[in-house]
């Protein structure tokens, strides 16, 4: 496993698990797979509606609390620094634990204009040793300027759909340079075209490896925190299998060349849900 230090000091798994989509009642069977497998950062979110099945995972496990890296959100509709913190204390209730590793915002929702107050929530409970990072998903650059002059706390990382067909080249140069990293979710479409891309499956038989793993791979040479989902043990397994290769300049030049700015899920600016 690579392990990535973030601007606060903090130390996180460059590659690690994500949970949406997972029942509830599954989500106990999946985390635990994953942490046998060998997955130490785990993801999750109120909105998920698993945070309940995570924690019974993570009380059942033997690994140790120090070497996981626990990862929630803030809900849309728990925008505001009172609802934030109330959305806090109960996620930490469900996830069975005394602190998370990072809590970040999930979604800016820029219609209600809440997410600075929120984020100086954030603030709060990282300065009262709540949680040992704080952060953004799914944040444009506008959002992101607004926080870095309006609040305190630089995040350590903005989680968005990436993959080879949507990179975000621009809002991971910003990141870059404002010391955040760029977490991908959907980091493989989804299961999406992306997977029978004739580049990508050119590379994957060129380096013995399956599409799913040039794609990971991708990611992690871009210094991209990456969080892929799947519940069957044998893909758990595939996708941390990554760190045994690298890719060479040209074939990630020939990646690079995929980007058409195409999105499965919702652009920052849309989602408004509460």
């Amino acid at each position: 496993m690579n392990y990535i230090t973030l601007n606060n000091g903090n130390r996180i798994p460059q590659l690690g698990y994500g949970v949406w989509k997972v029942p509830n009642e599954e989500a106990t069977n999946a985390v635990e797979q994953a942490l046998e497998t060998g997955y130490r950062l785990i993801d999750t979110a109120k909105i998920y509606e698993n945070e309940s099945g995570v924690g019974i995972a993570l009380a059942n496990t033997t690994v140790p609390r120090e070497e996981l890296f626990i990862t929630t959100k803030v809900w849309n509709g728990d925008h505001g620094y009172d609802n934030t913190l109330r959305g806090f204390e109960e996620s930490l209730k469900k996830l069975k634990l005394d602190y998370v590793d990072r809590y970040v915002i999930h979604w800016p929702t820029p219609k209600y204009d809440m997410y600075v107050e929120t984020y100086k929530a954030l603030e709060q409970l990282y300065k009262d040793g709540r949680v040992k990072a704080i952060g953004v998903c799914n944040f444009a650059i506008e959002h992101l300027q607004r926080i870095l002059d309006e609040c305190e706390v630089i995040p350590t990382m903005n989680q968005v759909e990436c993959h080879p067909y949507l990179q975000q080249k621009e809002l991971k140069q910003f990141c870059k340079e404002q010391q955040i990293y760029v977490e991908a979710y959907s980091p493989l479409m989804n299961g999406r075209t992306v997977l029978e891309d004739p580049i990508i499956k050119e590379l994957a038989n060129q380096y013995g490896k399956t599409p799913a793993q040039v794609i990971l791979r991708w990611h992690v040479q871009s210094d991209v925190i990456v969080i892929p989902k799947t519940v069957t043990p044998s893909r758990m397994a595939e996708n941390l299998d990554v760190f045994d290769f690298e890719l060479s300049q040209a074939d990630l030049d020939k990646i690079a060349n995929l980007d058409r700015n195409e999105r499965i899920n919702s652009a920052p600016h849309e989602n408004n849900r509460r």
